[in-house]
């Protein structure tokens, strides 16, 4: 999953992103196969951590209608990555109620997101995040928690983005992701969130 600079790093393509989606929707294929490649690894990993091993297969059934409705689409490269997320969620979600698996409720409705600093100690464990068995620790929070660190952590988006995907507050995101992390870190042998970390999630919202 990389590290707590994973989402500023994301961010960083987003122009390039915006480009390609706009040449895309003029029917241009090469930029859409573009568009694709960068979002393609932030979203199959969410979907690996919402659906397992089925996370491919969801993922194609999101790529459809992504590429059915791309002309739909309006915004810039941040806001496509959170329009592709929606998508794939809902995939998820129909996915998960076909194999009649409900989903874990939200312990706190209230929850949400945070991201740890760029010097904190939850450095090691995003490092973690990136081998299977980090995912596996992901999919062991309450659902709400899950979400919201796939959702910054892996899709790279901001708070305010993350929230609406998942239709909450940012407020609650950040609360949800910081609660996520922490829980990870104990699991990883990581000391818990530093008072940077809040400050860092601030910044985001």
């Amino acid at each position: 999953m990389g590290h707590a600079g994973e989402p500023r790093r994301v961010q960083a393509y987003d122009g390039d992103l915006g480009a390609a989606v706009a040449r895309a929707q003029e029917g241009d294929e090469a930029a859409f196969a573009v568009a694709y490649r960068i979002v393609q690894p932030g979203l199959l990993g969410y979907l690996r951590g919402l659906v397992g091993d089925d996370a491919e297969d969801v993922a194609s059934d999101a790529w459809l209608e992504i590429a059915r409705d791309l002309g739909r689409f309006k915004g810039d490269g941040a806001g496509f990555r959170g329009w592709t997320a929606t998508i794939a969620r809902h995939r998820a979600l129909d996915h998960l109620r076909r194999q009649k698996v409900r989903p874990r409720s939200a312990a706190l409705e209230q929850d949400v997101l945070d991201l740890p600093g760029p010097h904190s100690t939850h450095d090691q464990a995003l490092e973690a995040m990136s081998t299977e068995y980090a995912l596996d620790l992901v999919r062991g929070l309450p659902r709400d928690q899950a979400e919201a660190v796939l959702l910054r952590v892996v899709v790279g988006l901001d708070g305010p983005s993350a929230a609406r995907v998942l239709g909450k507050r940012p407020g609650a995101v950040r609360t949800a992701a910081y609660r996520g992390l922490k829980r990870l870190a104990r699991q990883l042998g990581v000391e818990g969130v530093t008072d940077e970390a809040s400050r860092t999630l601030g910044e985001s919202r």
